[in-house]
C-alpha cells in the first residue's frame, strides 16, 4: 500500500474522532438539544376509554357517549377499560354513571354499576356503611337547600321528664340537646338521590350514609322520641368536634326568679338523700353472636 494512502485513512480517523469528540462537548453545554433528542424517543401508550361528551349522573351508556383515546402508559388509571366494547358489553347490558363525567373524564368502573346492577340508592353506598332514613321539614333540614352529596351533623332534641308538681310549685320544663353523628354523608332527599342536583325543595325524608352503630343511636333515637335534625357543612369541613351537651331551663325562671329560685331550693333538699345519677346510660344491642354498646340519655336523670 503506497505510503499517500495510509497517510490519507489515519487523517481522517483523527477527523472524525475529532468531530465526536467536539460534538459531545457542544451537547453537554446545551442541555435543552439533548432533551429534545430524549423527547423524541417513543414512549409506550395505551388505550383508554373516556367520555366524548358530558355524561349525566343516572345515564344509561351507549356509543354516543364514549371514545377511546391513548395516553401514556404509566399514566393509565386503575379500574380503567381499554375498549368501547369492554363498557358496554356487559352481562346484563350497558351500565349507568353513578356520577357525572366531563368529557375527556377517563371512564372507570367506580363511576359505573356493575354488571346487570339498577341504578339505586344501594349503589351509592359504601361498602362499610348503611343508608338510613329520617322524617325532616323544612325546618330540620336546612330549609330545603341540603341536598344529595351535602355533609351534616345530626342533633338530637327532646324534653327530659321531670317530677310532677306538688301543691302550688310548678315542675320545669327542661329540654335538651346533643350532638349524635357527625359528618355524615347526604345520599338522597326524599326520591332525589342526584348529587349534581341544586334545586331547593321541601323535603319529608333525608337518607344518611352512617355506620351500623350510627345507624343504631338512630333507630334508638326515634323510638325515644324528640326530634332530629341536620345541620349543614361546609363543603370540604371534615373537622370532629367533642361531643357537647345542651340543656336549655324552663324560661320562667327569669319571669319569676324569686319563684323558681325558692323551688329549685325545695326540689334540691328534697332530693338532697338521692344519690347522683348520669345523665346518660350505656345500652347494648345484641344482633346474632355480635354485640355493640351506644350512649343514650338516662330516662332518670332529672337535673
Amino acid at each position: 500500500m503506497r505510503l499517500g494512502t495510509i497517510i490519507s485513512i489515519g487523517a481522517s480517523v483523527v477527523l472524525a474522532l475529532g468531530a465526536l469528540l467536539i460534538a459531545r462537548l457542544w451537547m453537554g453545554n446545551h442541555p435543552a438539544h439533548t432533551a429534545q433528542a430524549q423527547a423524541a424517543a417513543p414512549i409506550p401508550d395505551a388505550p383508554v376509554v373516556v367520555a366524548a361528551i358530558p355524561i349525566p349522573w343516572g345515564a344509561k351508556l351507549d356509543y354516543h357517549y364514549l371514545k377511546v383515546i391513548r395516553i401514556p402508559r404509566a399514566d393509565m388509571p386503575q379500574g380503567a377499560y381499554a375498549s368501547v366494547g369492554q363498557v358496554l358489553n356487559q352481562e346484563g347490558g350497558p351500565p349507568v354513571a353513578l356520577q357525572a363525567m366531563a368529557a375527556q373524564e377517563p371512564v372507570l368502573a367506580t363511576k359505573l354499576t356493575g354488571p346487570g346492577e339498577r341504578q339505586t340508592l344501594a349503589a351509592l353506598v359504601d361498602p362499610s356503611m348503611r343508608a338510613y332514613t329520617i322524617s325532616v321539614t323544612a325546618a330540620t333540614a336546612g330549609g330545603g337547600h341540603i341536598l344529595p352529596g351535602d355533609r351534616v351533623d345530626i342533633l338530637y332534641s327532646r324534653e327530659l321528664p321531670q317530677p310532677p308538681a306538688k301543691g302550688d310549685n310548678w315542675a320545669p320544663k327542661i329540654v335538651g340537646t346533643t350532638v349524635l353523628i357527625q359528618s355524615v354523608r347526604v345520599l338522597g332527599v326524599d326520591l332525589n338521590a342526584n348529587p349534581t342536583s341544586t334545586q331547593p325543595a321541601v323535603p319529608s325524608t333525608a337518607t344518611l350514609e352512617v355506620s351500623m352503630q350510627d345507624a343504631e343511636k338512630l333507630a334508638l333515637a326515634v323510638q325515644s322520641g324528640g326530634t332530629l335534625s341536620m345541620a349543614l357543612r361546609r363543603p370540604g369541613s371534615a373537622a370532629i368536634e367533642p361531643a357537647t351537651h345542651f340543656m336549655l331551663d324552663d324560661p320562667r325562671r327569669y319571669a319569676r326568679p324569686a319563684a323558681y329560685a325558692a323551688d329549685r331550693a325545695m326540689r334540691h333538699a328534697s332530693h338532697s338523700g338521692i344519690p347522683h345519677v348520669e345523665r346518660s346510660a350505656q345500652v347494648t344491642v345484641v344482633s346474632g353472636e355480635t354485640s355493640s354498646s351506644v350512649s343514650v340519655p338516662n330516662e332518670t336523670a332529672r337535673f
